[in-house]
């Protein structure tokens, strides 16, 4: 295990790397209870989705702990998920299969452009400042995510947004565990963030936030569902028309630079990137996530992507592909232990996302804010993230804005032919679709 995943090169060791894979894991394991009621609306078997969704995953964090090393895991895209269903589905009136048809034909481009060295290209030509200015609007956005999870901050009808009720259970033991992480991160204890979730968990039961499995011991079990409804359920008749195009593209584009930004965001923040500012497996870390999509389509799940809460295992010690290996081992046990796993509410991992937003801040440090060409696509990169609800965005409006500002103040040198290609597409993406 030493030699294979490098642990002491990477300076970690086994019990950092399981405890960040556990705290990776608890941090986003709601998407197995969000993703499956999401597509059961559009007519999909309901337990089929769950395990389409723990057993795709699992797959695409063992792609990553395998050809990439890295401790970032994967599972069915916030967002991807609800185009799927409310966009493809119910919008343009298609059926399950069609959609699910479509994620299929974008895994396999998604394989086409990684093989090519596409995708990496993207990576590597987003420039220095955008790289730093994309992992603070990462963290932005994964607090965003904590504190509405737990309801602090809701949408009160007068405001966007506006705090929440901290009288009620959940802000409150949220608040609670934001103490209780904190105190465990003041004193360094190792594995603040996943120690932090258990104690709350538990903290919430009294409180009537967190809720015991149904039963005696025997009740964490439950048999796994049947693959059967969702696998393999495609319809081609309808790939060559003008709306299968349009949805391939938007499948691709949001999770192109999804995975690009959470890749860029979190291997910034654990030093990861080299002194280029390049990924040095970045291919590899991108097979793995075409890998889980085309995995996942044929199981019966929406778009695979890398998963943002990957930072809370980062912030956790995590450096190497045991965390990943570890979430993905998780996410097959949950195929069994579902009731042990859903009876984490929001409320408990809200505090670990919302501390990983202030681990993710640091690089703003190292951005050039007295060059305003650099500066203000920076600046719009980090607030899109969270205001726009989509790291997809963020980087929109950071790319856009760069290109625009260098070529008005002379500055074409510092913009690469990628970069000119990118702006187009995304002025043409936002005014078009």
């Amino acid at each position: 295990m030493e030699k294979f995943f490098k642990l002491k090169e990477n300076g970690t060791n086994v019990s950092t790397e399981i405890l960040a894979g556990f705290t990776t894991f608890m941090t986003m394991a709601y998407i197995l209870a969000v993703n499956p009621t999401m597509l059961a609306e559009t007519g999909m078997d309901q337990g089929g989705v769950f395990a389409a969704s723990a057993i795709a995953s699992a797959i695409a964090c063992f792609a990553m702990a395998f050809m990439a090393n890295y401790p970032f895991a994967l599972a069915p895209g916030m967002g991807l998920n609800a185009f799927f269903t409310y966009s493809v589905v119910f919008g343009m009136g298609y059926s399950w299969k069609f959609a699910l048809t479509a994620v299929l034909i974008e895994g396999i481009i998604f394989l086409v452009l990684s093989l090519f060295n596409v995708r990496e290209a993207i990576f590597d030509s987003i420039p220095f400042n955008l790289k730093k200015a994309v992992s603070v609007g990462i963290g932005l956005f994964i607090t965003l995510i904590g504190l509405t999870s737990a309801g602090l901050v809701v949408g009160d009808g007068g405001t966007i947004l506006g705090l929440g009720d901290l009288t009620q259970p959940a802000p409150l033991l949220a608040l609670i565990g934001l103490l209780i992480t904190g105190f465990l991160l003041a004193k360094k204890v190792t594995g603040a963030l996943f120690y932090g979730i258990v104690i709350t968990t538990i903290i919430g039961i009294p409180m009537g936030v967190s809720y015991m499995p149904n039963g005696d011991f025997l009740g964490i079990f439950s048999a796994p569902p049947s693959l059967s409804e969702v696998a393999f359920k495609f319809e081609f008749n309808n790939i060559l028309s003008f709306d299968m195009l349009i949805v391939v593209f938007s499948f691709l584009f949001v999770d192109i630079f999804d995975t690009i930004g959470t890749l860029i965001g979190v291997s910034s923040k654990s030093n990861m990137l080299d002194k280029d500012g390049k990924l040095p497996k970045v291919k590899e870390a991108l097979l793995a996530d075409a890998i889980g999509t085309t995995i996942g389509a044929c199981l019966g799940t929406s778009t695979i992507t890398t998963f943002v809460e990957s930072a809370s295992g980062v912030a956790a010690g995590g450096r190497t592909g045991l965390t990943s290996f570890t979430t993905g081992v998780l996410f097959l046990l949950s195929l069994v232990l579902s009731p042990l796993f859903g009876m984490i509410p929001g409320a408990a991992t809200a505090p670990a996302l919302i501390l990983v937003g202030l681990f993710m801040m640091s690089p703003i440090k190292e951005i050039d804010l007295d060059d305003f060409t650099e500066a203000i696509p920076a600046f719009l990169t980090i607030v899109m993230m969270p205001f726009a609800y989509s790291i997809a965005e963020g980087i929109v409006f950071g790319m856009i804005s760069y290109v625009i500002l260098k070529v008005l103040t002379g500055k074409t040198k510092d913009v690469s032919a990628i970069m000119y290609v990118l702006a187009i597409l995304f002025v043409l993406k936002e005014l078009f679709i």
